[in-house]
């Protein structure tokens, strides 16, 4: 017996002195199978004969067939004694043969290594006794022959410790990996084709006592189960003339080794047995052939083991609906999304369910994320079928950045990159706060800077905008200011015709300030100076048109300019 971790020994139970390794009758397995030949030492009979070495080994020691031939599926997957050399089949672990038998007193070595009627017979033995323990849980009512009844002593005959519990303690969830769980799979499908699916324990985790960490066994705090599904009876025991109708849709045929002629006849067809069950060469079935014929008589043959029932309350509709259409989805945001669009149910009895489907969880179109919605669907008979179905909400859209157009400013003059530059995003908002900026600006040197603005919003969508700072050092041009020889006693404005220009500014004529005075009453020569005043920008570099007056003493103009931005007043008694 192969298990996780540890080797279980499988006599154990042998210790008890229950059968003392002769309560099995080898002769009798060895007779019933005799019609296909005689055993040959150390070779592996016929795949036909060992089927029906542990079919009437079971049926011997009233354990069902099935149970018995898919623990030696579980143990021996080819089902044999001996390798190619005619060497017995000894596992690292020390499983001997076909049943995987580790040496235990009251059963001989030699015998377990070379006699594989003997193997078989001391599993069987071994399982048996199993089913006698009183520690183990049983269903209420049950018999030996229900099969679902052999689900514990199974177990223990791997053993019975935390690596077969049949619930992980830590979840509740199902330990299909547990031995007897591998076991019951292989009698779904190799004795029932995967037509018939058996019961289930409703078990609880407080049903296990045990401690996951350690190799001590389980103890099983409730020794008694009422199953609410049927379960289901061995078929090795129908007999000439008993009754059995069909599970499925099934072939009676005219001889077992073919399907040729074979006739269909449908679920719930009544049988009747006529005769004993026999076996086919293939090594693929591990189940029997019977011969039946219809109540009427009007169809005779051989039908597979795998489609009858004795009891017609188990043939029941076990297939659940089929719901597609459920496929994962990646929608944009602030998309329209119906859960239901596409999706469709259908079931091989009831038909069409689409319109009875159930979806539970939520999807905001408006949110970006993944989203987890569950599909459920049941038809008349109770099967329900359950989907979950994942909807992601994505976002695609980049950000927007905005106010960060090339831009000129002055020499010297402040300047903040990220003043009244904003980032938006269709999903997350205002993200101006996110706003990286790389490059830098010397605003004390003329000359054009690069800087770039990113922004990455939460969908790690990226927006990049590349902006030119241009540091311009040209000095506003005052106009006008040219000197000037006026009339003695004349009006003199000293604005007047006088205009100043910024590239940047524009028109900054209303900002200039003259220093200095004029007398039109005195002849002289008079300086004025034009200026802008310090509150324009205190970084704005101020232009100075200077007026220098030299006195006369000829009545005359006299005009002497000394920069070409001097202005000089001459007043003179010559209008």
């Amino acid at each position: 017996m192969k298990i996780p971790l540890m080797k279980i020994g499988a006599l154990t139970c042998l210790t008890l002195g229950l059968f003392n390794g002769q309560a099995f009758a080898e002769s009798g397995i060895t007779n019933a199978c005799s019609s296909f030949g005689e055993i040959q030492p150390n070779e592996n009979p016929s795949h036909k004969q060992i089927n029906c070495l542990l079919t009437n080994a079971a049926i011997e020691a009233e354990i069902p067939p099935e149970v018995v031939k898919a623990v030696a599926t579980q143990e021996n997957g080819d089902w044999r004694q001996f390798n190619e050399d005619g060497k017995p089949i000894i596992s690292d672990d020390g499983g001997i043969g076909l049943m995987q038998l580790t040496n235990k007193s009251g059963y001989d070595q030699k015998k377990l290594e070379n006699d594989m009627v003997y193997n078989i017979g001391a599993g069987v033995e071994v399982l048996s006794g199993m089913y006698s323990r009183r520690d183990l849980p049983k269903i209420k009512g049950a018999g030996r022959r229900v099969i679902e009844n052999w689900y514990f002593p199974v177990m223990a005959y791997n053993g019975t410790k935390p690596v077969n519990s049949p619930l992980y303690q830590e979840n509740g969830k199902m330990n299909v990996n547990a031995y007897q769980e591998e076991v019951f799979a292989e009698i779904e499908n190799q004795s029932y084709l995967n037509d018939t699916k058996l019961a289930k324990y409703p078990f609880k985790t407080s049903d296990f006592q045990y401690d996951r960490d350690s190799t001590e066994n389980i103890v099983f705090k409730n020794l008694e189960y009422t199953l609410t599904d049927p379960t289901h009876d061995s078929v090795y025991w129908f007999r000439a003339g008993d009754k059995v109708v069909t599970t499925s849709s099934a072939n009676i045929r005219k001889d077992i080794s073919t399907t040729a002629g074979a006739v269909t006849v449908p679920p719930n067809k009544s049988l009747i047995i006529t005769g004993d069950f026999d076996y086919h060469e293939s090594k693929g079935n591990k189940f029997v052939f019977y011969p039946v014929q219809t109540e009427d008589k009007s169809i005779k043959g051989y039908v597979s083991s795998a489609y009858i029932s004795n009891r017609p309350s188990i043939v029941k509709d076990t297939n659940k609906p089929v719901i597609s259409g459920t496929a994962g989805k990646a929608i944009p945001i602030n998309s329209t999304f119906n859960p239901k669009t596409g999706v469709k149910a259908k079931d091989d009895k009831d038909g069409d369910l689409t319109n009875v489907i159930r979806v539970e969880g939520k999807v905001d179109t408006n949110k970006v994320g993944t989203y987890n919605l569950t599909y459920t669907v049941a038809d008349k008979a109770g099967n329900v079928s359950k989907v979950t179905r994942k909807i992601t909400v994505y976002d695609q859209v980049t950000p927007v950045i905005s106010g960060a157009g090339n831009k000129t400013i002055k020499l010297n003059s402040s300047f903040n990159p990220k003043t009244n530059v904003s980032a938006k995003d269709n999903a997350d908002g205002n993200l101006t706060s996110k706003i990286k900026v790389t490059g830098t600006v010397n605003t004390k040197k003329k000359g054009t800077y690069i800087l770039k603005y990113t922004v990455t919003d939460s969908s790690k969508n990226v927006a990049t905008v590349t902006r030119k700072i241009t540091i311009d050092g040209t000095k506003p041009v005052i106009s006008g200011a040219n000197s000037k020889t006026v009339g003695y006693y004349s009006t003199f404005s000293p604005k007047s015709g006088v205009s100043a220009k910024d590239n940047l500014d524009g028109n900054m004529t209303s900002k200039i300030k003259v220093t200095g005075t004029v007398n039109t009453k005195k002849k002289g020569t008079y300086t004025l100076k034009y200026t802008f005043p310090a509150f324009l920008n205190k970084y704005d570099h101020f232009f100075v048109e200077e007026v220098y007056f030299k006195r006369l003493k000829k009545k005359q103009t006299h005009l002497k300019v000394k920069s070409a931005q001097n202005l000089f007043i001459n007043c003179s008694n010559q209008l």
